[in-house]
């Protein structure tokens, strides 16, 4: 094995899927790092980063440029699939992230994927930045996001009304998650195409939206068919308390999952017991927005000691978060090993 000194970081992070020894933790967020601050040392500002592949390179390029992290992730939304099979958008502005504006279906039947949503221009941006990124930088992880049919689920039918179909309709309910898994499989493999070296699986089964019997039943086949058809790890990306469901998510095959502090990290690899690989846990609306570098520090080394796999903040980080904090959080997990 080479020797983790040096180690490439997507050499690192490949070492630690494969339970190999390094001497340190990887760092990085699978979903959106990118703040206001960073917008204006890259030169590079929301909206136009959502859906222009130049704004989105320099914009996503902090993640390694300005925070120090082992992989680079550039989709900062979470409308992009919606918006390219005809949801309408709010594309926001540099203080807030785009919104979906309605619903566009109302059952099975009026599901229409758009046979030509990879040529969209936003679908075009994101793939067109990630092979800017891996031609860029070719020893750094570059991670593709796409949405899972739960989250999907949502854009195109409403929250409410998706959940009131899980009581109501279950049947109609797999017919449906099936149905817009193809979304997810097409936008994940053309990514994977353009240079993604793994792919975070974005779906909010969370504990406030769906019930761990829920999970067992709508997700645990398509999750597990999802981790077997994408041909790059996948990394599952769940916010909120997942305790209750994260046995379940260990039976997928995902080889990572993206956690929240909303589940505390030694009950976290506890409940995992080594069956996938941990990514996150720090807590982003207290600690990273409120608290100072120290607090960062600890957390960051808590996480380290509870056997956590990859440090990083527990989900897309709020917009003014500060920069130091996000810094910081690199520079513990890369202390750690020299302290200790």
């Amino acid at each position: 094995m080479k020797d983790s000194k040096r180690m490439t970081p997507k050499d690192l992070i490949t070492a630690i899927l494969k339970n190999q020894k390094t001497e340190r933790k990887a760092v990085f967020n699978p979903v959106s790092s990118t703040t206001v601050v960073q917008m204006e040392i890259m030169d590079s500002f929301f909206p136009e980063a959502h859906f222009d592949a130049k704004k989105m390179f320099e914009l996503s390029r902090a993640n390694y440029e300005v925070l120090g992290y082992d992989a680079i992730m550039p989709v900062f939304s979470v409308v992009i699939e919606a918006f390219a099979n005809g949801c309408e958008v709010d594309w926001g502005n540099p203080e807030m992230m785009p919104q979906i504006k309605g619903k566009l279906w109302k059952g099975y039947k009026d599901i229409e994927i758009k046979k030509n949503f990879l040529d969209n221009y936003a679908v075009r941006a994101v793939l067109d930045c990630i092979s800017m990124l891996k031609s860029r930088y070719p020893d750094i992880a570059v991670i593709g996001k796409v949405f899972g049919p739960w989250t999907l689920s949502y854009d195109f039918f409403g929250v409410e009304d998706f959940l009131i179909k899980t009581i109501t309709n279950p049947n109609e309910v797999e017919d449906i998650i099936l149905k817009l898994s193809e979304i997810t499989l097409k936008f994940a493999q053309a990514q994977i195409d353009s240079g993604a070296d793994f792919i975070t699986v974005a779906d909010h089964a969370t504990k406030d939206l769906c019930s761990p019997m829920a999970y067992r039943d709508f997700l645990i086949p398509i999750h597990s068919m999802l981790s077997k058809e994408i041909k790059a790890p996948i990394i599952l990306h769940i916010c909120g308390d997942t305790l209750d469901r994260i046995g379940y998510i260990c039976q997928t095959g995902v080889s990572f999952f993206h956690f929240e502090s909303k589940v505390e990290a030694g009950k976290a690899v506890e409940a995992c017991r080594g069956r996938t690989k941990l990514i996150g846990n720090i807590n982003n609306p207290l600690t990273l927005l409120f608290k100072r570098p120290s607090d960062v520090r600890a957390q960051v080394f808590h996480a380290i000691e509870s056997g956590i796999d990859i440090i990083g903040p527990e989900c897309a980080v709020p917009l003014t978060a500060p920069l130091e904090n996000l810094i910081e959080i690199a520079i513990a997990t890369k202390d750690y090993g020299s302290i200790y």
